[in-house]
């Protein structure tokens, strides 16, 4: 898995360029959000607020011009996933070192449930070479499942070229061959399902957890439910049947699992000092009306 200095210098070249780019369209983060004050305080016909008024006529002029993207304030660098569903994702899925034989038999489930997606032995390698390898073999994304005691406790997703890299804490973990009655699993492409995911970060974390699988066709039987609920995530797959025009039959193929997000950082998962998006801090677990998703 060795991998030449050029790339490497590749790599690094993109990488700046990608924070440079990203960071002057931060410095236009002020700016948008006295637009979409100002633009609420006329369509509530109210006065412009005070701190607005000095810069209220290039404020106008520029609420004028917008259209529904740029009002939206997406650009193909805020949303790193602008090219999903061009292409199937390709994924990588690995283990920390020395994996238990139930870590290994998870990866292998999660290899399953993935469409596209490719195991491989962890073995001694470094994560920095993991991610390189990863670049140079044209995958999208990359997944890194965790133990305790041989217990799955963690899963990270990591989006390649560059992020961004989302850590969950794994919980209630339950394999196939647990689950009393489990079906055959299919191999088509399927629907994912994510109810709950409101806020903005919710929705960024949406598309993290859905670019992992490819477009599915409309007849495809095959569900992949990721159910926010308080932030933590329920994770379910299904196969449906119809069996009327009103009622489906739906039966658990396994696995299942409890995620819950406890940060989300910009750079790949090698990237130890990018920018975090999003950091559980100890204070939110006691916040019952705070809901991060």
């Amino acid at each position: 898995m060795s991998t030449s200095s050029s790339s490497h210098r590749r790599g690094a070249r993109l990488r700046r360029e990608y924070l440079y780019t990203k960071s002057l369209e931060a410095k236009d983060a002020a700016s948008f959000e006295s637009k979409r004050l100002l633009k609420a305080a006329l369509a509530a016909g109210k006065a412009a607020p005070t701190e607005l008024r000095k810069e209220y006529d290039e404020l106008k002029a520029g609420v004028d011009a917008e259209d529904a993207k740029t009002e939206a304030g997406a650009s193909a660098l805020d949303d790193e996933y602008a090219g999903a569903g061009l292409a199937d994702p390709r994924v990588c899925v690995t283990t920390s070192r020395e994996p238990s034989s139930r870590l290994k038999q998870f990866a292998k489930e999660v290899n399953l449930i993935v469409p596209n997606a490719t195991r491989v032995n962890r073995g001694g390698y470094r994560v920095d070479e993991l991610v390189a390898t990863c670049r140079e073999a044209d995958f999208t994304d990359m997944i890194v499942v965790q133990e305790t005691r041989g217990e799955p406790d963690g899963l990270v997703i990591s989006h390649l070229p560059h992020g961004p890299t989302a850590f969950f804490s794994l919980s209630n973990t339950v394999l196939r061959h647990d689950i009393a009655g489990v079906g055959s699993m299919s191999e088509a492409y399927p629907h994912v399902i994510l109810p709950g995911f409101e806020s903005k970060l919710g929705r960024r974390l949406g598309n993290v957890l859905k670019c992992l699988f490819p477009v599915p066709k409309p007849d495809t039987k095959r569900l992949m439910t990721f159910s926010n609920d308080d932030d933590f995530i329920s994770f379910r797959h299904h196969m449906f049947a119809r069996q009327g025009p009103e009622k489906v039959a739906l039966s658990e193929v396994g696995p299942r699992f409890e995620m819950r997000l406890y940060q989300l950082r910009l750079g790949t998962l090698d990237n130890k000092d990018a920018e975090n998006e999003y950091v559980l801090r100890p204070y939110q677990n006691t916040s019952k009306k705070r809901k991060t998703l």
